[in-house]
């Protein structure tokens, strides 16, 4: 088995869902977020507020850089698929899923979520923008689409497994 990236927007499920699927797989899973928050010592909000969106997507890029070729699960942030070189990255090291939700489902699911730097104005409209401007990016990078609306992590995670034929890796563990 190789890398499975898991993209969508925020709130599409892929921090739960990676989780998961590689404990289903016995395989690790790193959560580009967790680790970037590590290496930087500060939290994504922090990193948004100090340095700006363009430094925190450079430091996406270098975390995929650092990825070896191990068989795992990564689960990514909402915007790293706006990148045309994190998007080549991805494709060239593993399969590339996008798990996409329905805008609607999304907002239920952040309205209450002060972790996200991008949508601390919970301006509706703005992010129904973010979600349209990202969805090509995310359908350009997909090897596959699975749809959440609807289903459980659960339910997301069986449907990968299948859809992907995929088998157990090996010892599990997370790097966060």
């Amino acid at each position: 088995m190789q890398t499975i990236f898991l993209t969508g927007f925020m709130g599409a499920g892929k921090t739960t869902i990676g989780q998961l699927l590689a404990d289903k797989l016995n395989c690790p899973v790193m959560d580009t977020d967790a680790l970037i928050e590590k290496q930087e010592g500060k939290a994504i909000t922090t990193i948004f507020s100090e340095h700006g969106e363009a430094y925190f997507r450079n430091l996406e890029t270098n975390m995929l850089h650092s990825f070896g070729e191990e068989a795992g699960v990564v689960t990514t942030g909402g915007g790293i698929v706006i990148k045309e070189n994190n998007r080549q990255l991805m494709k060239e090291r593993g399969t590339v899923i996008y798990l996409n939700s329905e805008f609607s489902e999304i907002w239920n699911r952040l309205i209450d979520d002060e972790s996200r730097p991008l949508i601390q104005h919970k301006n509706k409209e703005r992010t129904q923008s973010l979600f349209n401007q990202r969805l090509p990016f995310y359908k350009d990078s997909a090897d596959v689409m699975i749809e959440t609306s609807g289903k459980t992590a659960e339910q997301t995670a069986e449907e990968i497994i299948e859809r992907l034929n995929l088998k157990k890796c090996g010892k599990a563990n997370t790097v966060n």
